[in-house]
């Protein structure tokens, strides 16, 4: 530490960059977009605030918003809020050259010199009184090869430099300069300045000390005001650097402003520091210097030296950084996808498992309507990995109803709606990982010749190998009896299985219970690993000794037959009203996500609105039910709960066991034969049974209804 009457030249600490990924993604943006071959200078605004660390320094940043967005066509600055504590700002000029050739020609010591000509213009003409946020400048020169992502740069912070160089006479602690009721009040008068919005970001300011020992803060144009009065006067400034023996670099042009301007030789200087946002005396310093310039250096004609350079590991060398990886649009699109996710874990959802989100294997179903919604919302969630199965091609009706298709995809007959899906997909998120399966799904009450047998038993083959190689399957076709078989598929595998199906106004989204045949789970096992239950035992209920909930079909007293013949135009195609499919996708989405976050998975037992038998469990997600209906004629929503059914047509325990015994003979019995189906389950005698049923009637009803007087 300098001692009082040392006599040493006073030294600077010197100012360090730090340049954020997004400058570099904004500048590479107007390269490509704006402007191309032009390598005009270009307005910058960096950042720096006080130190506020006693053993970091506080670096000049350079942010996004450092440079003007891609739209703003009329400012010649960046925008900059002012105001803002934590960002003083920094005018600058940043010359981007168009090749690495001409980076290495700039004529650097020229462009330093031309930025110190404007800190001693702005001197002499007064403006750095009125502002002396002009008193720092920041320069910068760079070469972006956007074919590699390599970035090749060099700052410059330009100082006048004083000749012969300003002398230390005294530096130390602030709190060993003040007496205790000067550093309290003092402490007590930077604290204001700084926490006004007027003037926190203002960097350089004066600080005044009465003889009553009490502090003000003030405007650089107010120095006059302080002298008349007489009091102790010290020339503030926000002091990014943390060592205890220097001053921070923005010291050398306030002295040089305080010399051209004002004609002192003797100044003492506050070095303003913080800690955790208010004034710290034992991290500032406090100091004196003398100032001895030759004759007529104050002459706006005689400009001093400039200075600046930014060393690179003490040497003059420029830097370079390779941001290929983070700079990829892929991986700036998974960046910037994540981000609101894990934003919600901050304070909404801090339970929230993206890993599940992220690692889970979506099968859709059907890539129409619903599929086209749904898709959009897993990939909102996080859900990375989905595969759509439509064998339909993209009418000229779709794409106003199913948003992943344009008027392209309907030339030439149209595309197929799962391979256009994909291409859609991939160019919204480039970094999903999505695949397109042409194939129709057998369906039961559809009869296919026996030329016909091989091609319909491979698809059921196909389907079954799909169903089992993913974690979840939604259920989004547009006819009752195509939901048969993968339902079916999904019981005997116990996959987490979501329907949503539309009518004209109204919707239906419900999760299946699991299959008949599970085994006591173990749900974290089961989650972690691809969220499949193992099946071992025949039961009728959940492992708690709760009833299984039901699947689709787990309602119906008859067998899913032929729905698609002999069907006028309005029945051919999905007539539904334009806002039914975006709220039933949402909550199938939103119902697949509670069910993962759920302790018991896919045993969940189902819960209802208004119901007080949510376990014994958090559930930040909200309840779980079994099915979700929506009307929108009355904008109504119930949730119910349906058991399942042991006639179910789907998912009993007959027909999982007589699928697993005769496996695809089953299926091709059940699609060639509408009524195997009721025959095997009992609906068929059901059925009889109810038919055979006669009720006797009293005959004093009979009078009674002879007595009836119709009105």
């Amino acid at each position: 530490m300098a001692k009082e009457g040392s006599g040493s030249i006073l030294q600077f600490a010197p100012l360090q960059s730090s340049v954020d990924e997004g400058f570099w993604h904004r500048l590479s943006s107007l390269k490509l977009n704006k402007f191309g071959i032009d390598d005009s200078p270009i307005p910058i605004s960096g950042f720096y605030a006080p130190c506020s660390h006693p053993q970091v320094s506080n670096h000049l940043t350079l942010l996004a918003e450092s440079l003007l967005s891609d739209s703003n066509d009329e400012s010649t600055m960046p925008s900059v809020i002012r105001g803002n504590r934590n960002r003083c700002s920094v005018p600058g000029i940043l010359y981007n050259t168009n090749t690495m050739e001409g980076f290495h020609a700039l004529d650097k010591q020229g462009l330093l010199k031309a930025e110190a000509m404007k800190i001693w213009e702005e001197i002499h003409s007064g403006k750095a009184v009125e502002d002396c946020a002009v008193l720092s400048r920041v320069l910068l020169i760079s070469f972006a090869d956007l074919k590699k992502w390599n970035f090749h740069y060099w700052f410059a912070f330009p100082a006048l430099a004083l000749d012969p160089p300003a002398t230390l006479v005294d530096l130390r602690p602030a709190s060993q300069w003040f007496t205790l009721e000067e550093a309290e009040s003092v402490s007590t008068a930077c604290n204001e300045w700084r926490n006004s919005s007027v003037t926190a970001d203002v960097p350089f300011f004066l600080v005044s000390i009465g003889s009553d020992s009490h502090a003000a803060v003030r405007h650089l144009k107010d120095l006059e005001a302080c002298q008349r009065d007489g009091q102790k006067l010290l020339f503030a400034f926000y002091d990014p650097c943390h060592l205890p023996n220097n001053p921070g670099w923005p010291l050398r042009n306030f002295l040089a402003l305080i010399s051209a301007r004002w004609n002192l030789k003797t100044v003492r200087f506050l070095c303003y520091r913080e800690n955790r946002g208010f004034a710290d005396l034992n991290l500032s310093l406090v100091g004196e210097a003398l100032i001895t310039v030759q004759q007529g250096w104050r002459e706006q004609q005689c400009v001093p030296n400039a200075v600046g350079w930014e060393l690179n590991k003490g040497r003059k060398v420029p830097r370079c950084i390779n941001l290929a990886k983070s700079m990829d649009p892929t991986r700036l699109a998974i960046s910037a996808a994540d981000l609101n996710l894990k934003l919600m874990r901050w304070r909404a959802l801090p339970s929230l498992n993206l890993e599940i989100l992220f690692s889970l294997k979506c099968l859709l179903l059907g890539a129409g309507t619903l599929g086209c919604q749904v898709a959009r919302m897993l990939m909102a969630w996080g859900v990375r990995r989905i595969t759509l199965l439509d064998n339909g091609r993209v009418a000229m009706s779709n794409p106003l109803r199913q948003s992943l298709y344009t008027l392209d995809d309907c030339h030439n007959g149209g595309d197929f709606k799962a391979t256009a899906a994909v291409r859609s997909l991939q160019r919204i998120f480039p970094a999903v990982e999505a695949e397109g399966i042409v194939m129709a799904i057998p369906m039961p009450g559809h009869p296919v010749s026996s030329q016909e047998e091989k091609s319909v038993l491979e698809d059921c083959k196909r389907l079954n190998d799909l169903i089992d190689s993913h974690d979840v399957i939604f259920l989004l076709t547009d006819t009752r009896e195509s939901r048969w078989l993968p339902t079916l598929l999904c019981a005997n595998r116990n996959k987490i299985t979501i329907t949503a199906a539309l009518g004209f106004d109204s919707f239906l989204v419900m999760r299946h219970g699991p299959g008949p045949f599970n085994s006591i789970p173990n749900l974290k096992a089961e989650m972690e690993d691809s969220l499949a239950a193992g099946m071992d035992n025949l039961v009728l209920t959940n492992t708690d000794g709760q009833h299984r909930l039901g699947c689709y079909f787990c309602n119906d007293v008859v067998a899913p037959t032929d729905s698609t013949s002999n069907r006028m135009l309005d029945q051919q195609c999905t007539v539904t009203r334009p806002g039914l499919a975006p709220i039933a996708s949402a909550l199938a989405v939103e119902l697949l996500v509670g069910i993962l976050h759920h302790p018991n998975g896919i045993f969940a037992e189902a819960e209802i609105a208004n119901s007080s038998s949510g376990g014994n469990f958090e559930l930040p997600l909200g309840i779980l039910p079994h099915q979700i209906r929506g009307s929108l004629p009355h904008f109504q929503q119930m949730t119910l709960l349906g058991h399942s059914s042991n006639s179910c047509t789907a998912c009993c325990s007959t027909v999982v066991s007589e699928y697993r015994k005769r496996g695809m003979q089953f299926i091709l019995q059940a699609i060639n034969h509408p009524t195997y189906l009721e025959d095997v389950t009992g609906l068929t005698e059901l059925m009889r049974s109810a038919n055979s049923f006669q009720l006797d009637w009293d005959d004093d009803i009979e009078v009674a209804d002879d007595e009836c007087v119709e009105l």
